[in-house]
């Protein structure tokens, strides 16, 4: 039987974590952070580190990693968010060029700083693997490869049918595109290493204690408010639930499932050795691992927003999505078709307006803030924490040069266009693949006026 919700997979093994108690009245802090994801806890990590005087506190609506930190595919890749062409724009070849080493380097710099705390999260770096289906998808793959070249620093490769399949035996694969900076990783094993880390440093952490609303230097609670110099926003997809902020980020909806560990027979079909990051050149991509225990954890958009910017609670996904990931599954690896669908689960993750990262701090009011990673941030977060930790410390840092930081971006549009565009963009994107898997790619042209009108292109 299928389990579906309860936040999520990566909690299965070793159960929920018990709840940090609230916060029990007004306190004040040197800094305060509202989220204790990836973000607000590499930040509390690495301003500890940097400075071990700093008081900081850390607050939580329920439990580190409840929310896309604890639900995500567990991606440790070296994306930058919206691709790097607008940056060129704006800050030269030279400088996207460094950014994109920064990701890469901060790949590593995860494995590194989780192993050197102790924190097991399963790391395996076998890069990540994007594969072309069919004709459409391949001429797309392509188009990306030649793209591509002119940024030896991302360290991509175009690999054929053969190669592709001698890496993962994935049907009807006709080409793929690898690059090394990325691992596989157990999401919730490294959120609640991180939280138990920054505990050991002296970080307070409150949980059950949910920012109602971000002031100049005030977080404010329901159990009191902490005054700080600093107040760092680190909420992601559920930044939309705090007083004024309903517009900022869109929270766009993802889905995922978890199969039964798959037997020998079936490994030794898929191959799948290195742990590559799997995901596609569909429009509406799918994303995959090979976990640890040997199940594939799959995930896609299934239904990809909630009216008025509403967020899940438990982690539940429709019936219409699992059957839609469960037919992905087969489709690409005809081996699982007897396999159990263990678990399903759904998360929120953070949308700016033109679907670009970013992170700043307004020194005025001293309100920080990262996020709007659209699903790429297990990387980015590092980088945000490190960042946020350098405008706070060392504001002429490298890091605070960077093309992300301190972003401009509009808001979202209101109700009910914002559902409407975000509905409509979606069912653009699959009959644009629908249309593709039966050779019809002239339809593609649907999804790339879906991008347009979106902002992705």
């Amino acid at each position: 039987m299928t389990v579906n919700g309860n936040v999520s997979f990566w909690y299965a093994a070793d159960g929920l974590p018990g709840q940090r108690t609230p916060l029990t009245g007004d306190t004040t802090a040197d800094v305060a952070i509202v989220g204790a994801g990836y973000t607000g806890l590499w930040t509390a990590y690495y301003l500890k580190k940097a400075d071990p005087s700093l008081d900081i506190v850390v607050l939580e609506s329920r439990f580190a990693g409840f929310g896309a930190s604890g639900r995500n595919g567990g991606w440790l890749t070296n994306s930058i968010t919206g691709g790097r062409g607008q940056y060129v724009n704006s800050h030269g070849r030279k400088t996207v060029g460094r950014f994109q080493e920064l990701l890469n380097e901060t790949v590593d710099e995860v494995i590194s700083a989780a192993g050197a705390e102790g924190i097991d999260a399963h790391f395996h770096k076998g890069g990540e693997l994007n594969v072309a289906r069919n004709e459409a998808q391949l001429a797309r793959l392509k188009a990306y490869a030649e793209s591509e070249e002119a940024w030896p620093e991302a360290g991509a490769r175009l690999l054929d049918a053969r190669e592709t399949g001698e890496r993962v035996n994935i049907a009807n694969a006709l080409g793929s595109i690898h690059q090394p900076h990325a691992a596989r990783i157990h999401p919730a094993k490294l959120v609640r290493g991180l939280a138990e880390v920054c505990e050991r440093m002296g970080v307070r952490i409150y949980e059950g204690t949910a920012v109602t609303e971000i002031l100049p230097r005030k977080a404010v609670t329901a159990y009191g408010t902490v005054e700080a110099a600093y107040i760092m926003r680190a909420t992601e997809g559920f930044t939309a639930n705090l007083k004024g902020s309903h517009r900022e980020w869109l929270p766009m909806n993802s889905s995922m499932i978890a199969t039964a560990p798959l037997p020998d027979s079936v490994w030794d079909e898929i191959g799948w050795n290195d742990r590559d990051t799997v995901g596609d050149m569909a429009h509406a991509y799918m994303y995959a691992q090979r976990t640890e225990d040997g199940r594939i954890a799959l995930g896609g958009r299934g239904v990809p927003y909630r009216y008025g910017s509403k967020t899940d609670t438990d982690g539940a996904t429709q019936p219409g999505t699992i059957k839609l990931l469960t037919d992905i599954l087969h489709d690409m690896f005809p081996a699982t078709r007897g396999a159990a669908i263990d678990h399903a689960w759904a998360g929120v993750l953070g949308v700016p307006r033109d679907w670009k990262a970013t992170v700043g701090l307004d020194k005025e009011t001293g309100i920080g803030w990262a996020g709007g990673y659209v699903g790429t941030g297990v990387t980015a977060t590092n980088l945000a924490g490190r960042t946020l930790r350098d405008l706070i410390l060392d504001p002429g840092s490298e890091l605070t040069q960077m093309p992300w930081v301190n972003r401009k971006v509009r808001r979202w549009e209101v109700e009910p266009a914002r559902w409407i565009a975000v509905q409509s963009l979606y069912k653009a994107y699959g009959i644009a693949d629908q249309a593709e898997k039966t050779g019809r790619s002239a339809t593609s042209k649907i999804a790339r006026i879906a991008d347009l009108v979106s902002g992705r292109a």
